[in-house]
């Protein structure tokens, strides 16, 4: 399959543009569509936004189609990790995305989200995410921003994607999908993906309580009431299979609960660190991990976090069988967070004094969890269901899809629990 690479905004737009002035097509008919789903994520939506806000499509996708009680995300509670996982029905220890910012002592180099050539580097990606399933048994799949759509998973990309660009518009995200679907069925993606920002940005930013993040949810509610309109329009609201996801919740933050880790531990020890506000990952020399972890036993108080030993890690965390997982990971208790005084020395009091928001917590911590609803021709309708995990929706994408899907830790009995049975 010929790989078509949109990689600008400007040929984006241009794109927009030819499709629309080209709006006689295939998808506008009667003709009935082969199975598709539109994937959507609201990074950093928490399970409860959907009654809190004012969301009247979201809310109505959730009414008509099934709800469930939460999505739990996977072990840490990170974008990165979360979203793969989703994709590829994996654990971070499977498929290798095992934080947002992780060291891989094979290669000697640390990951970011940042470091574009690293992002875009294969050898980072394991698994199977559903658009390589779906490009390899001959469904075309396109991908408007997704963790892994960025580079070759084994050695495929999805026919249509994008590098990450904030600075494109939500609108123009969802006018690009209603293009996509535009497309004469040869070339028409059935396995599109959608990704929004602005709730995680601002709940980060203010917290979750804020009017800031019940602005954010409401404006992304009605880009969803954009995407449902076009569908509409082109005959195509019962054809479609829509999934509305989000990758973890998010938790209210004080920022003057923290705790300053310098000095808690000789970094000399160490091969490398790698910190975040609410796991920071001690990679040891050899044979310094017990020195490492008495001294942090000494420093950290219990109330404020916890000092977790890869050989000894909690079972239910299902982390430890990466090399990339570290022998020490320091996790913060929810609403607490790690400091190095560096950062501190950047924020003002009038910082200090606001609410912020922050994730990467114990995975059962119900602050975590995030949302899922779907409505569709394969979905139950009017149905609301326990919640399950993150690594159960690859499945159920395949089976929508006619895949064989890659072997994944999704649990079977969730297909039946969404889907109608035909």
């Amino acid at each position: 399959m010929t790989l078509r690479v949109l990689p600008t905004l400007f040929v984006l737009l241009f794109t927009l543009q030819f499709v629309s002035a080209c709006s006689s097509t295939e998808a506008t008919l009667t003709n009935k569509l082969e199975p598709t789903i539109i994937l959507i994520s609201i990074d950093g939506a928490r399970h409860d936004y959907i009654d809190r806000f004012n969301a009247p499509n979201i809310q109505s996708i959730a009414r008509s189609g099934v709800r469930a009680d939460y999505l739990q995300p996977v072990f840490p509670s990170k974008t990165f990790p979360n979203h793969y996982s989703l994709v590829t029905g994996l654990r971070p220890e499977s498929h290798g995305l095992v934080n947002n910012n992780m060291y891989d002592p094979e290669y000697d180099v640390v990951f970011t989200m940042s470091k574009r050539e690293e992002v875009e580097n294969p050898r980072w990606w394991g698994g199977e995410p559903i658009w390589v399933t779906a490009e390899q048994q001959g469904v075309t799949a396109a991908t408007f921003f997704f963790p892994g759509s960025e580079t070759a998973v084994k050695g495929v990309r999805p026919s249509y994607w994008f590098n990450y660009d904030g600075s494109i518009s939500n609108r123009t995200r969802v006018e690009q999908v209603l293009s996509w679907l535009d497309m004469p069925a040869a070339e028409r993606p059935r396995i599109i993906t959608l990704y929004f920002s602005d709730v995680d940005t601002a709940g980060h930013r203010f917290g979750p309580n804020s009017a800031e993040v019940e602005a954010s949810f409401e404006a992304i509610d009605a880009e969803i009431g954009v995407l449902l309109a076009g569908l509409a329009e082109r005959g195509l609201s019962d054809q479609i299979n829509i999934m509305i996801t989000s990758d973890h919740g998010m938790e209210e933050v004080n920022p003057r609960n923290h705790f300053v880790i310098d000095g808690s531990f000789d970094k000399a020890l160490t091969q490398q660190v790698v910190y975040s506000r609410e796991t920071i990952s001690i990679y040891p020399l050899p044979g310094q991990t017990d020195v490492l972890y008495q001294q942090l036993s000494a420093a950290i108080p219990a109330e404020f976090g916890q000092i977790l030993r890869k050989d000894s890690m909690p079972e239910r965390f299902q982390y430890t069988n990466h090399r990339r997982i570290a022998d020490i990971i320091l996790l913060a208790n929810p609403g607490n967070v790690w400091a190095r005084q560096r950062w501190l020395e950047q924020l003002t009091e009038a910082d200090l004094n606001q609410m912020i928001g922050t994730h990467g917590y114990d995975n059962e911590h119900t602050n975590m969890f995030g949302i899922f609803i779907a409505h569709g021709p394969h979905f139950k309708n009017a149905t609301q269901v326990s919640g399950f995990e993150m690594v159960d929706v690859y499945q159920v994408m395949a089976k929508i899809l006619g895949l064989t899907a890659a072997a994944n830790d999704g649990n079977p009995a969730v297909i039946p629990m969404l889907l109608e049975t035909k």
